[in-house]
């Protein structure tokens, strides 16, 4: 088996430090996505944008503007569609996880989908420049790229971290999903598509939805694990 049984065991001062501070990051990032969005209504002009992209321009030649159009595909609709197609049939038919881990990585990933959309159709925020052949149609508040990079990337942080893997292994393989997640989040802007503020809160959005997907499938697995030490006890007394 790929993956092990791990997760939080009875509760501790590092998960209790780790609870809280899921809390604060998944508070903080939709009170991030908020206070921006609040300013986006308003047709605010964010310096931030200004400055990204005044310095974006300066350290774009062809050749990055070029790389960062295959990386940006990464985050593509069709790309983690067809990526999530596979992870949920190796979780369901080869990794012999329980149901709850397919079930809620695909809660994770139509979530923060419709979130995306949601939020997009409730700014209504026009694009720096409409580019079709980088998905650059539609509203630009926040970067569905962004957030569904980050909410996949980083699922598959999660499933790595929890696998049978060498420790240096599990190290090393997040470490690269985490940078190629947010080298996908940060292809928009260089790819003139999106808006610095449009990627923030992406991120901020896809990281807060993990945390919260992730938080709900381990209390599930808690619970079950819970229920069948149970079980067992009851058999053995």
């Amino acid at each position: 088996m790929l993956f092990k049984g791990t997760h939080f065991s009875n509760p501790t001062r590092v998960s209790i430090i780790l609870i809280v501070a899921g809390f604060l990051l998944i508070g903080g990032g939709f009170f991030f996505v908020a206070s921006l969005g609040e300013d986006v209504l308003e047709q605010e002009k964010f310096a931030a944008d200004r400055i990204v992209s005044d310095f974006v321009s300066t350290i774009n030649p062809p050749w990055m503007a070029e790389t960062m159009g295959y990386i940006t595909e990464a985050g593509s609709v069709w790309f983690l569609t067809l990526l999530s197609v596979i992870v949920v049939a190796y979780l369901l038919f080869v990794s012999g996880k329980s149901k709850w881990v397919p079930l809620f990585f695909a809660v994770n990933m139509l979530g923060i989908s419709g979130l995306t959309k949601g939020l997009k159709l409730l700014f209504e925020r026009q694009r720096p420049e409409v580019i079709q052949a980088y998905d650059g149609v539609g509203y630009s508040f926040p970067s569905g790229h962004s957030t569904g990079a980050i909410a996949f990337y980083g699922f598959m942080i999660y499933l790595t971290a929890v696998s049978h893997m060498k420790k240096g292994t599990r190290w090393l393989i997040g470490i690269v999903l985490g940078l190629f997640g947010l080298s996908v989040a940060v292809s928009r802007i260089f790819v003139g598509v999106h808006y610095f503020t449009d990627v923030a809160a992406g991120i901020a959005l896809g990281t807060a939805w993990l945390i919260v997907s992730i938080a709900a499938l381990e209390i599930m697995l808690f619970r079950k694990r819970k229920r069948a030490r149970k079980t067992e006890e009851s058999a053995t007394s």
